[in-house]
């Protein structure tokens, strides 16, 4: 529940709430300034004459201009929060891509020769190029040696965000790497109008075991769609975490290496007419194919839905504020009768 509704409206901007605190302080240095007033006035006189002295002062006008300034505070300090009562429904549309981003899951992306491992590493760079998008679609797919849609092309990048934290090589169900599928899933994602503003995003550590990579590449290629290939791993490699067995081993007994094939990713980003970077040789790969070049590409108007326009009443609050300022400012602490009298002595 947003704070309000239960009185029937919701705010903005709830991180203005500590200007609502100005009211009492206003309300303790005023009531402080007039016990200080009093002060002072029976230390010059004596109290039996302090009547006298003071008789055409109205200490209650005093205190309600105190409060009136309490008030006013109080409703600015509302004022600024930006009070919801009602919103209108309006359709949105924006201009931007259709992204498809294909993480790799297979056991290989395990591998530590990225910290703290390519399949985490992978997770943080698709992260990344959310919070960059802004009236781009993405989906998202997860692919071994099967793939998995996780999500389709839509707006809401937090809830891709949220599927990106859930990726695990648990969820597979065939072993290898497939990347001819991951590729072809992501082509039936698309609209197939023009690819001039469609791309498809890859994470892998490049082992196409299926060899059917450059094949799909190439569809992709006649479609007018580009390929970004971000290459999860280093030359070097690592072993293949293989559970409470330690490290996966092959048909002679040694331990599997996992090395980054740079060249057959390079290979499927370039014949679509896209790029490959590799995570060894840049700190956000991802971020920098997105920000030099995917969005370049040609965007188009996408409809992203409908959305919710809140009616903001910080003017009502403004109005009463503005209202208890010049009550306070016009209300004199001199009786009226007391003020005709000093004017008719000094004629």
């Amino acid at each position: 529940m947003s704070a309000g509704e239960g009185l029937g409206f919701e705010v903005l901007r709830g991180e203005a709430a500590p200007w609502i605190l100005g009211a009492p302080l206003v309300l303790a240095l005023g009531l402080w300034g007039l016990r200080a007033r009093l002060r002072t006035l029976r230390r010059m006189v004596a109290e039996r004459h302090l009547a006298r002295f003071v008789s055409g002062h109205s200490w209650n006008r005093a205190v309600a201009r105190v409060l009136l300034a309490s008030l006013a505070a109080l409703l600015l300090g509302v004022a600024s929060i930006g009070p919801v009562r009602g919103y209108t429904l309006r359709e949105v549309r924006r201009k931007g891509l259709d992204i498809v981003v294909c993480v790799d899951t297979s056991r290989s992306m395990l591998v530590k020769d990225l910290k703290p491992d390519r399949l985490e590493r992978a997770k943080r760079e698709v992260i990344g190029l959310l919070d960059r998008l802004e009236g781009d679609r993405s989906a998202l797919i997860a692919f071994a040696g099967d793939v998995r849609n996780v999500a389709p092309l839509t707006h809401d990048r937090e809830t891709l965000k949220h599927f990106v934290s859930t990726l695990s090589t648990e969820e597979n169900l065939v072993g290898g790497t497939n990347l001819g599928a991951a590729l072809e899933y992501a082509l039936e994602l698309f609209d197939g109008r023009t690819g001039a503003h469609e791309a498809i995003v890859l994470l892998t550590d490049g082992e196409d075991l299926e060899g059917r990579g450059r094949e799909v590449a190439r569809q992709a290629a006649e479609r007018g769609i580009r390929v970004y290939v971000v290459g999860m791993g280093t030359g070097e490699g690592g072993k293949i975490a293989d559970g409470a067995q330690g490290f996966v081993r092959d048909e002679t007994g040694r331990e599997v290496i996992s090395a980054l094939d740079g060249s057959t990713l390079t290979e499927i980003a370039e014949v679509t007419g896209g790029a490959y970077q590799s995570a060894e040789q840049s700190a956000f790969p991802l971020e920098e194919l997105y920000a030099k070049r995917i969005s370049r590409l040609e965007t188009r108007e996408l409809w992203a839905g409908k959305e919710r326009v809140p009616h903001d009443r910080f003017q009502w609050p403004l109005a009463l504020a503005l209202g208890c300022m010049l009550a306070e400012a016009s209300l004199r602490e001199r009786r009226p009768a007391a003020a005709r009298a000093d004017r008719g002595g000094r004629a």
